[in-house]
């Protein structure tokens, strides 16, 4: 895995834990409500890549912060591949002879 990936996790980790902190929820609290066990839920404050994504997703909406994955890679902000729709439109279109135009 990239270290920058990787620091990216830890910190998503870090800032969980600090949401949950602000929040006053324990541990305790948040493993119930996620369903998960404790170890899991110390795994996912750290940022462990082999936590499934659902189970960090839950937590985001546990502690209220929506649900963010929605828009991570959505087409419409994805500009790289945006501009290579862009340079793939022909610029010329030869209509078939076999094919009329209705």
């Amino acid at each position: 895995m990239p270290s920058s990936v990787r620091r990216a996790l830890v910190k998503f980790g870090r800032d969980i834990a600090l949401a949950r902190r602000k929040r006053r929820l324990t541990i305790a609290m948040m493993v119930e409500r996620l369903g998960i066990s404790k170890g899991t839920y110390l795994r996912l404050e750290k940022g462990d890549p082999t936590v499934a994504m659902g189970t960090y997703a839950m937590a985001l909406f546990v502690l209220g912060l929506g649900t963010p994955f929605d828009e991570i890679a959505d087409v419409r902000h994805d500009e790289q591949g945006l501009s290579l729709d862009a340079e793939r439109v022909p610029k010329r279109i030869h209509v078939s002879k076999r094919v009329r135009p209705l």
